[in-house]
């Protein structure tokens, strides 16, 4: 019996012992002609290796399961390579159908302009818009492959539902794999990635060339120019502007706080708390400087501008909390970073500050109601017969706490149960003591 045909008689339902005697020649055979490999990828095509070696074939003999795999990565690949080297959007890449890409357009010298034909989705009317992209070659053969690999008909998406959080895995696994190695790939190292990440090395890749800022633009698609300096985190461009406007206004704000302060002390309303001490000590060098140099220039006035100098490199310590200043001259001694367990950073942790025990923080008058407010939550709860009684012993220990900081305030500044107005600030800024 033929060995096709045996198999293609179905009253062959299982296999006894004597049958097996029977077809044994049959089976060799086949083994001695066909082999035991797998069907796909037998007689694969030799490439060069990307380590540079000898030519060998692209893959190894794979099954029906592990070829879905192959061509699952390779899809991958040429997802990331467009996105990398095109720089569109996600809403764009699902946009890309079969027949999407373009006839190319000979440009003077010889050579070649490839386009890429999807839609602009993102701040346009529902649908989206069409819309070109120029790309290199490598990306239209990177469609090309996937088109071919996708294997649908004009007007289907190349990439379909491909979820990359998922895919990508996949093909990082496939490369560092053994079949990555035996072609001399890369191993890509461990660590996030996605679509956005690419769009944004590319912006940043094009603003460092020359005019590459409004290539970038233009090529990105986007609808003003700051968007792409954002992008591109460009030095001087608006988004460093912004940043270098809101530190400048926030330096003359804390300068003005910090000035409130002094006045205030030279009118004898003391700051609290556990950095006060120091506090006190540099408005009294301040105000005897003042004292100082008034009686030796006497023509030389009590100005906001030279209260101001004096001051002014105090202020560049200040950093406002919700219920405090905080004075971060010396890093090692903020509570904040102790807590953190870092003694090196350039400014405070104020989400971790307590106040009430770091040797850099003062209250101040402007404070008070913060803490009388926060004292009366505490003594709602109390007073709550539903407040389980564990709860009520650490609500009392909290509410003693903020009770001492009312009390020093009150002592400090001689304004006992009122509520004074917070410092004055220019106008057109935020309160930040109300705030």
């Amino acid at each position: 019996m033929p060995f096709t045909a045996l198999w293609a008689d179905r009253t062959w339902s299982k296999l006894l012992l004597r049958h097996v005697e029977q077809i044994r020649p049959h089976l060799e055979h086949a083994v001695r002609v066909l082999g035991i490999q797998h069907a796909w990828g037998r007689n694969a095509a030799p490439v060069s290796g990307a380590d540079g070696g000898q030519p060998r074939p692209w893959t190894l003999p794979v099954s029906y399961h592990e070829i879905r795999g192959l061509v699952t990565a390779v899809r991958t690949a040429c997802l990331i390579l467009t996105a990398a080297a095109s720089g569109m959007r996600t809403s764009e890449l699902l946009e890309l159908r079969v027949g999407s890409r373009l006839s190319p357009r000979m440009v003077t010298g010889g050579g070649q302009r490839f386009r890429l034909a999807s839609k602009v989705i993102k701040g346009r009317q529902f649908g989206g818009e069409n819309d070109e992209w120029v790309v290199v070659a490598e990306v239209d053969q990177a469609i090309a492959l996937a088109k071919r690999l996708h294997g649908g008909d004009i007007g289907e998406p190349v990439f379909g539902a491909m979820v990359f959080h998922t895919s990508y895995p996949r093909l990082r696994n496939w490369i560092n794999g053994p079949a990555g190695h035996r072609l001399g790939l890369t191993p890509i190292p461990a660590g996030p990635l996605n679509l956005r990440m690419l769009r944004r090395t590319l912006a940043q890749e094009l603003a460092q060339r020359p005019g590459g800022l409004l290539a970038a633009k233009i090529h990105l698609k986007h609808v003003s120019t700051a968007t792409t300096e954002g992008y591109a985190n460009r030095p001087g461009g608006s988004q460093a502007l912004f940043h270098a406007q809101v530190q400048e206004l926030e330096e003359e704000h804390h300068l003005h706080l910090t000035i409130d302060a002094f006045r205030q002390f030279q009118a004898g309303q003391l700051p609290a708390g556990p950095g006060a001490r120091d506090l006190i000590a540099t408005f009294t060098h301040v105000d005897g400087a003042l004292q100082e140099g008034a009686s030796l220039e006497p023509s030389v006035l009590d100005t906001d501008s030279r209260v101001e100098n004096l001051l002014r490199t105090h202020a560049g310590t200040l950093h406002v909390g919700p219920a405090n200043y905080c004075w971060f001259r010396d890093p090692t001694k903020a509570l904040c970073l102790r807590l953190a367990g870092t003694t090196e950073a350039t400014r405070p942790l104020i989400g971790l500050c307590d106040s009430a025990r770091c040797p850099q923080a003062t209250h101040h008058a402007c404070h008070r109601p913060i803490w009388a407010e926060q004292a009366a939550t505490f003594q709602a709860f109390l007073g709550n017969p539903r407040v389980p009684t564990g709860e009520k012993t650490r609500l009392r220990r909290e509410h003693d706490r903020v009770q001492r900081v009312l009390d020093s305030i009150d002592q400090a500044t001689s304004t006992a149960m009122s509520t004074p107005a917070c410092p004055s600030v220019p106008s057109g800024e935020p309160d930040i003591c109300r705030s």
